[in-house]
Protein backbone atom coordinates (compact mmCIF):
# COMPACT_ATOMS: atom_id res chain seq x y z
CA UNK A 1 0.00 0.00 0.00
CA UNK A 2 2.82 2.20 0.32
CA UNK A 3 3.93 1.96 -2.79
CA UNK A 4 0.64 2.94 -4.73
CA UNK A 5 0.37 5.45 -1.68
CA UNK A 6 3.88 7.04 -3.42
CA UNK A 7 2.96 6.38 -7.05
CA UNK A 8 -0.17 8.35 -6.09
CA UNK A 9 1.28 11.31 -4.99
CA UNK A 10 4.02 11.22 -7.68
CA UNK A 11 0.88 11.22 -10.61
CA UNK A 12 -0.88 13.67 -8.76
CA UNK A 13 2.21 15.88 -8.56
CA UNK A 14 2.52 15.40 -12.56
CA UNK A 15 -0.99 16.31 -12.84
CA UNK A 16 -2.35 18.77 -9.84
CA UNK A 17 -5.58 19.79 -11.53
CA UNK A 18 -6.68 16.54 -12.65
CA UNK A 19 -8.97 13.95 -10.83
CA UNK A 20 -7.13 10.94 -11.41
CA UNK A 21 -8.77 7.13 -10.27
CA UNK A 22 -6.23 4.58 -10.13
CA UNK A 23 -7.10 0.59 -10.48
CA UNK A 24 -4.31 -2.26 -10.94
CA UNK A 25 -4.09 -3.48 -14.40
CA UNK A 26 -1.68 -6.13 -14.16
CA UNK A 27 1.32 -7.85 -12.55
CA UNK A 28 4.09 -10.13 -14.11
CA UNK A 29 6.41 -13.09 -13.41
CA UNK A 30 9.18 -10.42 -11.71
CA UNK A 31 8.52 -7.16 -8.70
CA UNK A 32 6.68 -5.34 -11.68
CA UNK A 33 2.71 -4.26 -11.42
CA UNK A 34 0.82 -1.79 -13.34
CA UNK A 35 -2.15 0.26 -12.52
CA UNK A 36 -4.35 2.17 -14.99
CA UNK A 37 -4.71 5.82 -14.32
CA UNK A 38 -8.55 6.91 -15.97
CA UNK A 39 -8.63 10.81 -15.78
CA UNK A 40 -12.61 12.64 -15.93
CA UNK A 41 -12.51 13.00 -19.25
CA UNK A 42 -11.89 9.20 -19.40
CA UNK A 43 -8.38 9.46 -20.94
CA UNK A 44 -6.44 6.34 -19.29
CA UNK A 45 -2.54 6.27 -19.09
CA UNK A 46 -1.10 3.20 -17.48
CA UNK A 47 1.86 3.41 -14.41
CA UNK A 48 4.76 1.20 -14.11
CA UNK A 49 5.52 0.73 -10.60
CA UNK A 50 9.49 -0.85 -10.67
CA UNK A 51 10.32 -0.89 -7.36
CA UNK A 52 14.16 0.44 -7.97
CA UNK A 53 15.97 -2.37 -5.04
CA UNK A 54 14.68 -4.94 -7.73
CA UNK A 55 14.07 -3.74 -10.97
CA UNK A 56 16.36 -1.58 -13.44
CA UNK A 57 13.87 0.50 -15.75
CA UNK A 58 16.49 1.34 -17.98
CA UNK A 59 16.91 -1.58 -20.05
CA UNK A 60 12.94 -0.92 -20.79
CA UNK A 61 13.28 2.60 -21.58
CA UNK A 62 16.51 1.53 -24.28
CA UNK A 63 14.62 -1.01 -25.70
CA UNK A 64 11.45 0.71 -26.11
CA UNK A 65 12.79 3.56 -27.77
CA UNK A 66 14.73 0.89 -30.35
CA UNK A 67 11.35 -0.78 -30.85
CA UNK A 68 9.83 2.41 -31.03
CA UNK A 69 12.02 4.06 -33.62
CA UNK A 70 11.86 0.37 -35.23
CA UNK A 71 7.89 1.49 -36.11
CA UNK A 72 5.70 -0.63 -34.05
CA UNK A 73 3.65 -0.27 -31.59
CA UNK A 74 5.12 -0.41 -27.58
CA UNK A 75 4.10 1.88 -24.62
CA UNK A 76 4.86 5.62 -25.39
CA UNK A 77 6.95 6.73 -21.96
CA UNK A 78 5.19 10.34 -20.92
CA UNK A 79 6.66 10.66 -17.99
CA UNK A 80 9.75 8.85 -16.10
CA UNK A 81 10.92 9.02 -12.18
CA UNK A 82 13.77 6.14 -12.11
CA UNK A 83 14.94 7.39 -8.46
CA UNK A 84 11.29 5.90 -7.45
CA UNK A 85 11.09 3.32 -9.80
CA UNK A 86 7.67 5.24 -11.23
CA UNK A 87 7.25 5.15 -15.40
CA UNK A 88 4.30 6.80 -16.80
CA UNK A 89 3.03 4.72 -20.57
CA UNK A 90 0.61 5.25 -22.86
CA UNK A 91 -2.47 2.54 -22.40
CA UNK A 92 -2.44 -0.37 -25.02
CA UNK A 93 -5.71 -1.19 -23.45
CA UNK A 94 -7.66 -4.65 -22.05
CA UNK A 95 -7.35 -7.74 -24.52
CA UNK A 96 -4.23 -9.35 -25.26
CA UNK A 97 -3.61 -11.80 -27.97
CA UNK A 98 -4.63 -14.71 -25.40
CA UNK A 99 -8.11 -13.33 -24.84
CA UNK A 100 -8.46 -12.95 -28.65
CA UNK A 101 -7.31 -15.71 -29.56
CA UNK A 102 -9.30 -18.33 -27.10
CA UNK A 103 -12.28 -19.13 -29.17
CA UNK A 104 -10.03 -20.62 -31.64
CA UNK A 105 -11.08 -18.34 -34.76
CA UNK A 106 -8.61 -19.69 -37.36
CA UNK A 107 -9.37 -16.97 -39.84
CA UNK A 108 -8.73 -14.33 -36.76
CA UNK A 109 -5.77 -15.73 -35.80
CA UNK A 110 -4.30 -15.78 -39.19
CA UNK A 111 -5.07 -11.56 -39.29
CA UNK A 112 -3.38 -11.14 -36.09
CA UNK A 113 -0.55 -13.47 -35.94
CA UNK A 114 0.29 -11.81 -39.69
CA UNK A 115 -0.04 -8.38 -37.81
CA UNK A 116 2.65 -9.87 -35.31
CA UNK A 117 4.96 -10.96 -38.03
CA UNK A 118 4.89 -8.03 -39.69
CA UNK A 119 6.14 -6.09 -36.29
CA UNK A 120 8.57 -8.87 -35.57
CA UNK A 121 9.79 -7.97 -39.14
CA UNK A 122 10.29 -4.47 -38.53
CA UNK A 123 11.89 -5.21 -34.78
CA UNK A 124 14.62 -7.62 -36.84
CA UNK A 125 15.51 -4.78 -39.46
CA UNK A 126 16.35 -2.60 -37.45
CA UNK A 127 18.75 -4.90 -35.28
CA UNK A 128 22.08 -3.61 -34.74
CA UNK A 129 25.05 -5.56 -32.96
CA UNK A 130 25.82 -3.34 -30.25
CA UNK A 131 22.16 -2.02 -28.92
CA UNK A 132 21.01 -5.00 -26.59
CA UNK A 133 23.18 -8.01 -24.45
CA UNK A 134 24.22 -10.70 -27.02
CA UNK A 135 22.14 -14.05 -26.67
CA UNK A 136 25.56 -15.81 -26.13
CA UNK A 137 27.02 -19.23 -25.44
CA UNK A 138 27.18 -18.19 -21.15
CA UNK A 139 23.28 -17.16 -21.57
CA UNK A 140 21.83 -20.32 -23.56
CA UNK A 141 23.36 -22.61 -21.40
CA UNK A 142 22.62 -20.42 -17.95
CA UNK A 143 18.87 -21.12 -19.40
CA UNK A 144 19.07 -24.55 -20.16
CA UNK A 145 20.90 -25.58 -17.08
CA UNK A 146 17.40 -24.40 -15.27
CA UNK A 147 15.81 -27.53 -16.16
CA UNK A 148 18.18 -29.98 -14.82
CA UNK A 149 18.54 -27.83 -11.57
CA UNK A 150 14.53 -27.01 -11.05
CA UNK A 151 12.47 -29.46 -13.28
CA UNK A 152 14.19 -32.60 -12.77
CA UNK A 153 16.00 -32.10 -9.58
CA UNK A 154 13.57 -29.67 -7.62
CA UNK A 155 10.25 -30.48 -9.32
CA UNK A 156 10.51 -33.91 -10.36
CA UNK A 157 13.07 -35.13 -7.31
CA UNK A 158 15.03 -37.28 -9.35
CA UNK A 159 19.01 -37.77 -9.28
CA UNK A 160 20.49 -37.65 -12.92
CA UNK A 161 22.89 -40.64 -13.25
CA UNK A 162 25.93 -40.13 -14.49
CA UNK A 163 24.99 -41.23 -17.75
CA UNK A 164 22.00 -39.28 -17.90
CA UNK A 165 23.64 -36.34 -17.00
CA UNK A 166 26.18 -37.34 -20.15
CA UNK A 167 23.14 -37.47 -22.27
CA UNK A 168 21.99 -34.15 -21.29
CA UNK A 169 25.24 -32.55 -21.87
CA UNK A 170 25.42 -34.47 -25.29
CA UNK A 171 22.37 -32.71 -26.69
CA UNK A 172 22.82 -29.39 -24.80
CA UNK A 173 26.24 -28.84 -26.92
CA UNK A 174 24.31 -29.46 -30.32
CA UNK A 175 21.19 -27.02 -29.57
CA UNK A 176 23.81 -24.62 -28.34
CA UNK A 177 25.95 -25.00 -31.53
CA UNK A 178 22.63 -24.91 -33.51
CA UNK A 179 21.47 -21.46 -31.92
CA UNK A 180 24.90 -19.44 -32.41
CA UNK A 181 24.66 -20.90 -35.78
CA UNK A 182 21.74 -18.79 -36.49
CA UNK A 183 21.94 -15.26 -38.35
CA UNK A 184 21.35 -12.85 -35.54
CA UNK A 185 18.50 -10.06 -34.68
CA UNK A 186 17.20 -8.25 -32.00
CA UNK A 187 15.11 -10.93 -30.21
CA UNK A 188 12.44 -9.58 -27.83
CA UNK A 189 13.01 -13.12 -25.74
CA UNK A 190 8.79 -13.44 -24.69
CA UNK A 191 7.01 -12.93 -27.90
CA UNK A 192 4.00 -14.56 -27.23
CA UNK A 193 -0.04 -14.49 -26.81
CA UNK A 194 0.18 -12.75 -22.93
CA UNK A 195 2.60 -10.19 -24.27
CA UNK A 196 0.73 -8.61 -27.22
CA UNK A 197 -2.38 -6.33 -26.95
CA UNK A 198 -4.98 -6.19 -29.67
CA UNK A 199 -5.01 -2.61 -30.63
CA UNK A 200 -4.11 -0.12 -33.04
CA UNK A 201 -2.16 -0.16 -34.91
CA UNK A 202 -2.23 -4.00 -34.24
CA UNK A 203 -0.03 -5.62 -32.14
CA UNK A 204 0.63 -3.36 -28.93
CA UNK A 205 3.99 -4.85 -27.86
CA UNK A 206 4.51 -5.83 -24.09
CA UNK A 207 7.50 -7.02 -21.47
CA UNK A 208 10.36 -6.40 -23.73
CA UNK A 209 12.75 -5.13 -21.26
CA UNK A 210 14.37 -8.60 -21.58
CA UNK A 211 15.35 -8.44 -24.79
CA UNK A 212 18.65 -9.36 -26.54
CA UNK A 213 20.52 -9.43 -29.96
CA UNK A 214 20.63 -13.08 -30.64
CA UNK A 215 19.01 -16.18 -32.99
CA UNK A 216 16.69 -15.06 -35.33
CA UNK A 217 13.92 -17.97 -35.06
CA UNK A 218 13.94 -17.28 -31.07
CA UNK A 219 10.38 -15.06 -31.44
CA UNK A 220 8.60 -17.07 -33.33
CA UNK A 221 8.98 -19.98 -31.45
CA UNK A 222 7.34 -17.76 -28.65
CA UNK A 223 4.78 -16.72 -30.66
CA UNK A 224 4.02 -20.23 -32.59
CA UNK A 225 4.69 -23.02 -30.04
CA UNK A 226 3.00 -20.53 -27.53
CA UNK A 227 2.87 -22.24 -23.95
CA UNK A 228 -0.61 -20.73 -22.99
CA UNK A 229 -2.22 -21.34 -26.43
CA UNK A 230 -2.27 -24.19 -28.97
CA UNK A 231 -2.73 -24.29 -32.82
CA UNK A 232 -2.40 -27.57 -35.38
CA UNK A 233 0.41 -27.57 -36.72
CA UNK A 234 -0.82 -27.79 -40.14
CA UNK A 235 -1.75 -23.74 -39.16
CA UNK A 236 1.10 -22.89 -37.52
CA UNK A 237 3.98 -24.00 -40.79
CA UNK A 238 1.39 -21.92 -42.92
CA UNK A 239 1.95 -19.06 -40.67
CA UNK A 240 5.69 -19.63 -40.45
CA UNK A 241 5.77 -19.59 -44.33
CA UNK A 242 3.81 -17.08 -44.73
CA UNK A 243 7.01 -14.95 -42.43
CA UNK A 244 9.60 -16.73 -43.81
CA UNK A 245 8.51 -14.98 -47.19
CA UNK A 246 8.19 -11.53 -46.01
CA UNK A 247 11.32 -12.31 -43.96
CA UNK A 248 13.22 -13.08 -47.70
CA UNK A 249 11.31 -9.72 -48.96
CA UNK A 250 12.49 -7.84 -46.49
CA UNK A 251 16.01 -9.05 -47.05
CA UNK A 252 16.36 -10.36 -43.38
CA UNK A 253 18.79 -13.46 -42.96
CA UNK A 254 16.70 -16.28 -43.50
CA UNK A 255 17.93 -19.79 -44.88
CA UNK A 256 16.80 -19.98 -48.65
CA UNK A 257 15.58 -23.09 -47.77
CA UNK A 258 12.43 -23.45 -46.20
CA UNK A 259 13.25 -27.11 -44.21
CA UNK A 260 16.74 -25.32 -43.27
CA UNK A 261 14.99 -22.60 -41.50
CA UNK A 262 12.15 -24.70 -40.14
CA UNK A 263 15.16 -26.98 -38.66
CA UNK A 264 16.89 -24.07 -37.02
CA UNK A 265 13.32 -23.06 -36.01
CA UNK A 266 12.77 -26.61 -33.93
CA UNK A 267 15.94 -26.89 -32.25
CA UNK A 268 15.82 -22.79 -31.05
CA UNK A 269 12.22 -24.22 -29.98
CA UNK A 270 13.89 -27.04 -27.72
CA UNK A 271 16.10 -24.47 -25.95
CA UNK A 272 13.49 -22.43 -25.64
CA UNK A 273 11.31 -25.24 -23.94
CA UNK A 274 13.91 -26.60 -21.73
CA UNK A 275 14.82 -23.28 -20.60
CA UNK A 276 10.45 -22.77 -19.63
CA UNK A 277 10.23 -25.93 -18.02
CA UNK A 278 12.87 -24.98 -15.60
CA UNK A 279 11.28 -21.70 -15.14
CA UNK A 280 7.89 -22.82 -14.59
CA UNK A 281 9.39 -25.10 -11.79
CA UNK A 282 11.03 -22.50 -10.54
CA UNK A 283 8.36 -19.78 -10.17
CA UNK A 284 6.76 -22.92 -8.11
CA UNK A 285 8.86 -24.09 -6.28
CA UNK A 286 11.17 -20.69 -5.13
CA UNK A 287 8.21 -18.20 -5.74
CA UNK A 288 5.19 -19.74 -5.00
CA UNK A 289 3.57 -19.02 -8.21
CA UNK A 290 1.72 -22.26 -8.73
CA UNK A 291 -0.28 -20.57 -11.83
CA UNK A 292 2.49 -21.81 -14.24
CA UNK A 293 2.01 -25.85 -13.21
CA UNK A 294 -1.30 -26.25 -15.91
CA UNK A 295 1.40 -24.88 -18.82
CA UNK A 296 3.34 -27.72 -18.01
CA UNK A 297 2.08 -30.28 -20.33
CA UNK A 298 1.87 -28.18 -23.33
CA UNK A 299 5.64 -27.39 -23.06
CA UNK A 300 6.90 -30.48 -22.38
CA UNK A 301 4.18 -32.07 -25.56
CA UNK A 302 6.20 -29.35 -27.98
CA UNK A 303 9.46 -30.88 -26.31
CA UNK A 304 8.61 -34.23 -26.97
CA UNK A 305 7.55 -33.87 -30.53
CA UNK A 306 10.41 -31.59 -31.83
CA UNK A 307 12.87 -34.59 -29.84
CA UNK A 308 10.91 -37.16 -32.00
CA UNK A 309 11.76 -35.48 -35.22
CA UNK A 310 15.30 -35.00 -35.00
CA UNK A 311 18.05 -38.14 -34.38
CA UNK A 312 20.48 -35.31 -32.81
CA UNK A 313 17.84 -35.14 -30.00
CA UNK A 314 17.22 -38.76 -29.82
CA UNK A 315 19.01 -38.89 -26.25
CA UNK A 316 16.95 -36.47 -24.83
CA UNK A 317 13.93 -38.08 -25.76
CA UNK A 318 15.34 -41.11 -24.21
CA UNK A 319 15.81 -39.10 -21.07
CA UNK A 320 12.63 -37.77 -20.88
CA UNK A 321 11.26 -40.98 -20.96
CA UNK A 322 13.26 -42.26 -18.76
CA UNK A 323 12.03 -39.13 -15.93
CA UNK A 324 7.96 -40.26 -16.96
CA UNK A 325 8.80 -43.78 -15.63
CA UNK A 326 10.61 -42.38 -12.67
CA UNK A 327 7.80 -39.82 -12.08
CA UNK A 328 5.13 -42.87 -12.44
CA UNK A 329 7.02 -45.35 -10.26
CA UNK A 330 7.52 -42.31 -7.57
CA UNK A 331 3.39 -41.84 -7.85
CA UNK A 332 2.69 -45.51 -7.31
Amino acid sequence: MQRQQQLTEWLQGLYPNETIAIAPASADASFRRYFRATFANERTLVVMDAPPQHENCQPFLHIGRLFEEAGTHVPHVHAQDLEQGFLLLSDLGNTTYAQALADGDIANAKRLYSAATDALIKIQRASREDELPPYDEALLRRELNLFPEWYIAKHLGVTLTAKQQAKLEEVFTRIVANNLAQPRVYVHRDYHSRNLMVTEPNPGILDFQDAVYGPITYDLVSLFKDAYIEWEEADIIDWLIAYWEKARRAGLPVHDDFGEFYRDYEMMGVQRHIKVLGIFARLYHRDSKAGYLKDMPLVMKYLRAACDRYIDLKPLLVLLMELEHAQAEQAS
